[in-house]
């Protein structure tokens, strides 16, 4: 998997994540992107099972600041 790739892939986690708790807490849609990626680090740390081989490999060592960065991407 080229870098590139793996930085996509990442995104489509994130934003998997992002789906999920923004469903199941609503109000974190107001909340600062500092709040919404350390929510997201958490539910990919309890979820981490449940995904991918590949997956896993992708987001093990991921960080809160590379989730808020990835995010403040997305919202340019």
């Amino acid at each position: 998997m080229t870098e590139e790739s793996g930085s996509t892939e990442k995104r489509k986690i994130i934003n998997r994540f992002l789906t999920k708790l923004t469903r199941d807490e609503p109000q974190m849609y107001y909340a600062s992107t500092s709040e919404i990626s350390r929510s997201i680090y958490v539910l990919i740390k309890e979820h981490t099972n449940r995904l991918s081989v590949e997956e896993q490999a992708l987001v093990r060592n991921i960080s809160v600041e590379e989730i808020q960065s990835i995010l403040g991407f997305n919202l340019k």
